[in-house]
């Protein structure tokens, strides 16, 4: 458990904001500390290379995943899927909330949170409610695009990734392992 647990946010255009955060969760699990990871808007059923490889390395990290339906291109679109994410993600936050009030996690990762506040499927009023409420020696990590100066404020510590180059630009699509 730490002394005083500090709030991160990594936000940006750039690769690596969950990458980072999967790091410090292994970092820290292998420090000991307990550590849980939620993942919203990357339901369950995607086969994601963090998750494989947190579940094949033995650490105890928990991970959990927003069940809804989402779709990176068409659901910003789609007035039923925002509705239903918007739901989803109260209910997720309202239940992490009391999670990290009772401190039975030393570090939580709250991957695209920031970018659910950014696109208003997460209300900042409650991230707000999270941050303030959790016991003081939680370590919050908070990802996503777009971290409103709002955000910014409540945070300790601040990272942005910015895109200088990517392969997407020439026509190189993700790949398995390297970018889920």
């Amino acid at each position: 458990m730490f002394e005083k647990g500090l709030v991160q946010v990594y936000t940006g255009d750039g690769k690596g904001k969950t990458t980072a955060a999967f790091g410090l969760a292994v970092r820290a699990a292998g420090r000991g500390n307990r550590v849980l990871i939620y993942q919203f808007l990357k339901p369950p059923s995607l086969e994601l290379g963090e998750r494989l490889g947190v579940e094949r390395s033995g650490l105890p990290i928990r991970w959990e995943a927003l069940e809804t339906r989402w779709d990176m291109f068409d659901s910003l679109r789609n007035e039923r899927d925002l509705s239903q994410t918007r739901t989803a993600v109260a209910t997720a936050l309202a239940e992490l909330t009391e999670t990290a009030a009772e401190g039975r996690y030393d570090v939580i990762i709250l991957d695209e949170i920031v970018y659910c506040v950014s696109i208003g499927v997460a209300a900042l009023d409650a991230v707000k409610k999270l941050i303030d409420r959790r016991d003081p020696h939680v370590e919050l990590v908070l990802t996503g695009r777009g971290a409103t100066p709002e955000l910014i404020a409540m945070a300790d510590l601040v990272t942005e990734m910015k895109n200088v180059k990517h392969p997407y630009e020439r026509g190189v699509g993700a790949r398995p392992g390297i970018d889920y």
